[in-house]
C-alpha cells in the first residue's frame, strides 16, 4: 500500500524563517551568514593589502583620503544546510493504528508530517535538507542537497516508509550509534534536527549522551523533537484494571494493573526526561517537547516562533 502525504497540509509554515542560531556552512547565496569570507554579496570591513595580490577589490576611495591601500573584505551569505533524522525502530509506532491518519497519528506519523513540514519550510528558504532514517542501525543517509528533484524523492521515502509500517514492527533502536554516524558522515556544520522518543535501554542513556555531545563537537547545531504519547507514555493514563503490556521492539509481554505501578512509573519517566533536557541544556541543544496529542501543526508553530522571537 502507498500512502500519499497531504502536500497542501505542508504549507502552512511557509511564512515563518527557521532560522539557524549558529554561523552554517552554506553553498549558494542566500539568508544565513557564513564564517568563511569570499568576495560575494555583502561588505564585512578593510584589511591592509598585501603586495602581490589581486588589485581588483582595493578600496580607491580610502586610499584617496588616507594614501594607503586597503582591500575590501566581504562576508559571504550562505544557505543552511539540515540533515532531518527520524527514528523508526518499533516503539515510534506507538500507539498502534489500523491505519494512517495524521490526525491521531502514532509517534512515526507524527515525525514524518512534521518532517515534511520542514521539508517544505527549507526548500521555499532554498536551504539543502538530508534525511536519515535509524532503528537497530542507519538505514539511510542522504546528503543534504535544495533542488526539486530531490525535495520529492525524499518525500517519497517518506510516503513509502508509511505505507510499509506494519512490516517494520520488533525493529530495536541504537540511537546512540546513529547518532554517532551522522556526525561522522555530516561534515560541513549544519542544523541537525532529530525526531526520537529516545526510548533506549537506560543502561545505554551516557552513550546516548556521548552521541548527542558528538554532534555539538562536529560544530552542528541540533534541535531534538522528543515525540512521546505523554498521556500514556509518560502518565501511564490507561484503565485501572488488568492490563497486557506488550514491548513493541522486543515482543516482551508483561500484565499488571496500572495502579499499582503508575506512581513509580510517573517518577521514573521524569527523572529520565529531566536527565536528558538536563544534557541537552547542558551541550547546548534544543529541546523540545513534542507531544503526539497536540498535533504537529502545533508543536512545529510553538516552536518556531519561539525561535523567531529569540533569534
Amino acid at each position: 500500500m502507498t500512502y500519499q502525504i497531504a502536500h497542501e497540509s505542508l504549507s502552512r509554515f511557509g511564512s515563518l524563517e527557521f532560522l539557524a542560531r549558529q554561523v552554517v556552512e552554506g553553498f549558494i547565496t542566500g539568508l544565513h551568514k557564513s564564517p568563511f569570507h569570499g568576495f560575494s554579496v555583502e561588505f564585512s570591513e578593510h584589511r591592509l593589502y598585501n603586495t602581490g595580490e589581486s588589485t581588483q577589490h582595493i578600496d580607491w576611495k580610502l586610499f584617496a583620503r588616507t594614501e594607503k591601500l586597503f582591500v575590501k573584505r566581504f562576508e559571504e551569505e550562505t544557505n543552511l544546510r539540515c540533515q532531518i533524522v527520524i527514528d523508526r525502530s518499533s516503539s515510534m509506532y506507538f500507539p498502534l493504528r489500523p491505519k494512517p491518519d495524521p490526525n491521531v497519528p502514532d509517534k512515526f506519523l507524527f515525525s514524518v508530517y512534521s518532517a515534511a513540514s520542514l521539508m517544505e519550510l527549507m526548500r521555499r528558504q532554498r536551504d539543502a535538507v538530508g534525511l536519515s532514517l535509524f532503528d537497530d542501525s542507519l538505514q539511510l543517509h542522504t546528503k543534504a542537497r535544495s533542488n526539486r528533484a530531490h525535495h520529492q524523492y525524499l518525500l517519497s521515502e517518506l510516503e513509502r516508509l508509511i505505507g510499509h509500517q506494519r512490516e517494520h514492527r520488533g525493529k530495536g533502536t541504537a540511537t546512540a550509534h546513529a547518532l554517532h554516524q551522522v556526525a561522522e558522515l555530516s561534515h560541513q556544520r549544519s542544523l541537525i534536527i532529530i525526531f526520537s522518543d529516545m526510548f533506549d535501554n537506560t543502561d545505554t542513556m551516557p552513550e546516548l549522551f556521548a552521541a548527542l555531545q558528538h554532534l555539538r563537537y562536529n560544530k552542528h547545531e541540533v534541535v531534538l523533537f522528543h515525540v512521546t504519547d505523554h498521556q500514556m507514555e509518560l502518565e501511564l493514563m490507561v484503565d485501572d484494571r488488568p492490563t497486557k503490556f506488550v514491548d513493541l521492539e522486543s515482543g516482551e509481554k508483561l500484565r499488571l494493573n496500572p495502579m499499582q505501578i503508575r506512581e513509580a512509573y510517573r517518577d521514573a519517566m521524569v527523572r529520565q526526561k529531566n536527565e536528558l533536557k538536563l544534557k541537552c541544556g547542558q551541550y547546548s541543544i534544543d529541546y523540545v517537547e513534542a507531544n503526539i496529542n497536540k498535533g504537529y501543526h502545533q508543536v512545529l508553530m510553538e516552536y518556531m516562533i519561539k525561535r523567531s522571537r529569540l533569534y
